[in-house]
């Protein structure tokens, strides 16, 4: 979670750190977000091709991005009605959620749906 918005330079230091976290090559798919597309961003991403391999998503195509099924499973079960005081009460709480689904014992088919668009949850 981060407050406000996310500038070129903490997407490039997201990027860093992943890089740090995931050995090898790493495929990022990204929408056609503004932050995806900076001057920046696109210059740091050229430059790491050596383990960094972008794909773009369309414009908007939710049914194409995967992080858009966890988000709404979140929204929908996990965080419905929550309404956090601020970022770190709603960061606290997005961990805890994340931590239960992990916890599941239907966490295997819940992880599938995100990408089966089934409807397990």
């Amino acid at each position: 979670m981060h407050p406000g918005s996310i500038q070129s330079a903490q997407a490039i230091g997201f990027l860093r750190a992943l890089h740090r976290q995931v050995p090898g090559k790493i495929l990022l798919l990204w929408d056609g977000a503004p932050i995806h597309r900076s001057r920046l961003v696109t210059a740091f991403v050229q430059e790491q091709q050596a383990w960094l391999h972008v794909e773009r998503l369309p414009a908007y195509a939710p049914e194409l991005n995967p992080a858009e099924y966890p988000w709404a499973y979140w929204k929908q079960r996990e965080l419905a009605n929550f309404c956090p005081k601020d970022v770190w009460q709603l960061s606290h709480a997005a961990s805890q959620a994340l931590t239960r689904i992990r916890r599941r014992k239907r966490r295997p088919q819940l992880i599938a749906a995100f990408f089966h668009q089934a409807e397990l949850f």
